[in-house]
């Protein structure tokens, strides 16, 4: 005989075939897994170095049209551009004269407008001046002009007032004869042998050529160490010149040289990037522009 079952337990063994068959589909429906398609992958790699390819064509085609293109980058434009890299332009030197010539026509415009107004003056007052009082006026007039002098004076640069006291004290002749490749002050194309904010004037010249002493003066150092390589300072009162990158010294330290006298040749030691000479000047150990003293 058959046995009776409940409703409950025919309901769990129901949920129970039912929970069965669906982990069976699951399991099934994993295990069958769709093949990937990989045509895309390689089209999409196909295009890339397609690209690529493109890309290095147009490269090498636009390196052999410079290279054998006569007209675009011919010598002639090659070395003007040369010249106008080469060109070095001192921005303190056209800052200074700038700024001079705009204090002189400030000057300028407030000594017309005194002129302007003193017939106004004159004019207004009808009334008889005594010859003290004429006397305490002209006496303050002459203190006025002073303090203008004085103020004239105070708006020249440090730079100014030293190159006055180094001509006022010191007579120049010029090193060497060469040709000047960088000036006084700011330089743009500078690198890590070529500072940016040069402190002489560079004169090339031929490896050996004779370095004269531009002023009498002292030996105070003869070296070889540091950027200026085999250099001789030179010192007149607070006036020292420095002879910088020479091959050989001809002085030593406790000379004393004359105007005129051989003291060094032409070289390219220290941090130079061919032969030339450094031609430094200062005032008070404060740098100047040596062009703005004498001729080089």
């Amino acid at each position: 005989m058959e046995k009776s079952i409940s409703v409950e337990e025919r309901i769990r063994k129901a949920e129970e075939i039912y929970l069965r068959r669906k982990s069976l589909n699951g399991t099934q429906n994993r295990t069958q897994k769709v093949p990937i398609n990989d045509n895309k992958k390689d089209i999409k790699l196909l295009k890339k170095m397609i690209i690529q390819i493109l890309i290095c064509v147009c490269i090498y085609f636009l390196i052999y049209t410079i290279q054998n293109s006569g007209s675009i980058f011919s010598e002639n434009i090659i070395n003007k551009t040369k010249e106008i890299l080469e060109y070095d332009t001192n921005f303190i030197e056209i800052y200074e004269n700038i700024k001079n010539s705009i204090i002189t026509f400030n000057q300028n415009i407030k000594g017309n407008e005194t002129q302007e107004e003193q017939p106004k003056s004159e004019e207004q007052t009808n009334e008889i001046i005594p010859e003290e009082q004429t006397t305490n006026e002209e006496q303050n007039q002459d203190a006025i002009g002073g303090a203008e002098e004085e103020q004239n004076q105070i708006t020249l640069s440090q730079e100014e007032q030293d190159i006055q006291n180094v001509k006022n004290t010191t007579t120049f002749i010029k090193p060497i004869s060469g040709t000047i490749t960088s000036g006084y002050g700011y330089r743009e194309q500078a690198t890590g042998r070529v500072p940016k904010n040069h402190t002489g004037t560079d004169i090339a010249a031929n490896l050996g050529t004779k370095i004269y002493s531009s002023t009498d003066g002292e030996v105070v150092l003869a070296s070889e160490e540091g950027d200026y390589g085999k250099h001789l300072k030179i010192q007149i009162g607070e006036v020292s010149i420095i002879y910088a990158h020479c091959n050989n010294l001809y002085v030593k330290q406790g000379d004393h040289v004359t105007q005129g006298q051989e003291i060094a040749e032409v070289g390219s030691t220290g941090n130079s990037t061919g032969p030339h000479l450094h031609f430094e000047i200062r005032y008070q150990e404060r740098t100047v522009n040596a062009q703005n003293i004498l001729e080089l």
